[in-house]
Parts: C-alpha cells; structure tokens; sequence
C-alpha cells in the first residue's frame, strides 16, 4: 500500500469516527445527557479528516508501468510533463490524474467469438487482387510512447483503441490485401503481405504516439465456395501425383525388364563366343594331330597297318569281307595259311 492510499484510509476513518461522535452526542442529548467535550472533539476529529483528505488528494502514486497525465486549470489544461513513477504531488481538489499504461498491449481481431477484443466475428474482411474474398485474423502489439504520453493523451482523450488502433489496422489490412492474388496471400507472399502491413501500421502508430512493438498475421479463411474449389484442386494434384508415381512405376519395372533381358542376352553372346572359342581351340588341335599323324605316315607306310591291327579284338581269327571288294589291307598269315 502505497502513502496516498494509506492518508486516504485514515481520512475516511477520521471522517466515520467523526460521524459516531456526532451520533452519541445526539443521542445522549435526546436523553438529557450531557456529552462533555462533545464539540471540541467533534471538531478535532474533523479538522483531522480535512487534513488527510487534503493530504491524500494531493500525493498521486505512479506505477512503474504507467505515466501520469495532470489535468489542470492552468493554460492549456494539461501539464506539459507527465508524472514519473513513484509518489507526486498536485493541487489538491483543483488538478486531476489521468494514468496511462506503458507496457505492453494486445489488440486482436478474431473470427473465434471469445478471443478477440470485441466479443463475436471481428475478422477483417478484405478482397485480393483477382477479385477473392478472405476475412483475416491479427493481433497488434503495441505500447504508448512514455516520452508522448501527455500528447497522446491530447490527441485522443484515452481513446486510442477506438480511434487509431482499431481502424487503422482493419484499413491496412484490407489495402494490403488488395496488392495480393489469393494464392499468393495464403502460400507464397504471406510473408510479404505480413510485412507490408507492419511497416505502414508502425508508421501510422507512431505518428500517433504509439509504438508498434509486433504485427501478428494470425489466420487467414476463405469463402466457402473458394475453400470447396481449393480442395477439388488439392484432390486433382493428388491424383495426379498417384498417376505420375504409377507411370514411372512401370517404367522402372519396364527398365528392370529390360536390363535383365540385355543381360541374359549378353550372357548368351558370351556363352556363345566362349563354345566357338572352344570349337576353334579343338578343331586347332585336331588339325595339329592330324598333322602329325600325316607326317607320321610319310615317314612309315606301314604305321597305319600296324595301328589297324592293333585295333582289332585278340581273339579274331578269320575276317569275312564281301566277295566282289578287295582286300583293304594285306593280312598277316595266320597260323601257316594264307587267306
């Protein structure tokens, strides 16, 4: 509790104690009592409820958040320079105390009936460039200027909620807005448009002798029938990427396919080239043997007779050939007879 609060406390409690003395000098006056002293007191007493009321209307304590406006009978109707926190003083019962708040404030404007300031659907709404309606949701920020508070207080009377913040924004929104498509507002320039607001509306607020401290672009709705018509749109880009993931699916099953089929074939080219290969080598090598076996021959004649006779079973002892062919090779004689 601060000095001015507590002289005020005992102003009024001197001004009751007053009251109560009066009262018991009526009454024991009515039953032919005498109240002794009754008057000096009465007057004490009052005499001390005039000086701390006095007291107490004059000493005007300041919150550190707040700033104190005198309203006086002087020229120009206000002090120039406002209270500072802490304990001051004023012409009692002639100069008055108007105190503003320094800190922070918060104005919202919102379609949800229990957030913004004014009670139901106090959304913005504005028109985008391509001719789209959208209601949009902010919060303003905002704190009075300490070093104006005196000329804030001139300029609008503790009203500058209703006159400066509130339409002030609901106005640059709405320009803002305008300089936008729809698609652009919800998606790639929200920023932009965010911005473009908070630079006009500090300049707006400052001239007033307040000071933008943030600019909160808090929601953005659209009309029913341009909701409907973006969900369509969603619903076809869907589709649309299902199909496209579907076509290269296939595609990269086609491609699987494919390479598998190229190395099958590759796989038979090689196995191919590896039996010709073979073949080649074989054939080489047959040729060589039958090159030996050629020069063999031309060395010895009878090598081949010899190798024929070699071939056959031991025990053949008599050969029957066709009566009309001559002897292919000239046998041995067998046993003493000739054939």
């Amino acid at each position: 509790m601060n000095v001015a609060t507590l002289l005020s406390a005992l102003a009024t409690m001197a001004w009751v104690v007053a009251l109560i003395v009066v009262g018991l000098a009526i009454a024991r006056a009515a039953r032919g009592q005498t109240f002794r002293w009754a008057g000096a007191i009465v007057i004490g007493i009052i005499v001390l409820a005039l000086v701390l009321t006095t007291i107490s209307a004059g000493l005007v304590f300041i919150q550190p958040t707040d700033r104190g406006v005198v309203i006086t009978v002087g020229e120009g109707g206000v002090r120039e320079d406002a209270l500072q926190p802490g304990l001051n003083w004023v012409i009692p019962f002639i100069e008055n105390v108007i105190t503003y708040p320094i800190s922070r404030q918060t104005y919202t404007m919102s379609i949800a009936p229990e957030e913004g300031a004014i009670r139901g659907d106090d959304s913005v709404e504005a028109r985008t460039s391509d001719g789209q309606i959208v209601r949009v949701d902010a919060s303003v920020i905002f704190s009075i200027d300490a070093s104006q508070t005196v000329e804030t207080h001139i300029k609008w009377d503790g009203a500058y909620v209703d006159n400066l913040i509130r339409p002030v924004s609901r106005g640059l929104i709405r320009d803002a807005v305008s300089q936008f498509e729809i698609e652009e507002v919800y998606s790639t320039e929200r920023f932009a448009l965010s911005e473009l607001i908070r630079i006009a509306m500090e300049k707006s607020l400052e001239e007033g002798g307040l000071i933008l401290h943030e600019f909160v672009l808090r929601n953005i709705a659209f009309s029913d029938e341009y909701a409907a018509s973006v969900e369509q749109k969603q619903i076809a880009e869907q589709l649309a990427q299902q199909a496209a993931f579907v076509v290269e699916q296939r595609e990269q099953e086609a491609e699987q396919a494919r390479q598998v089929s190229q190395g099958l074939a590759d796989a038979g080219v090689i196995e191919a080239e590896g039996r010709a290969l073979a073949r080649v080598i074989e054939a080489e090598a047959e040729k060589e043997a039958l090159d030996l076996i050629a020069a063999a021959l031309q060395g010895n004649p009878d090598l081949l007779t010899f190798e024929y006779i070699q071939k056959l079973g031991p025990g053949i002892q008599v050969m029957l050939v066709p009566s009309d062919n001559p002897y292919l090779l000239p046998l041995p004689e067998i046993g003493g007879l000739t054939p």
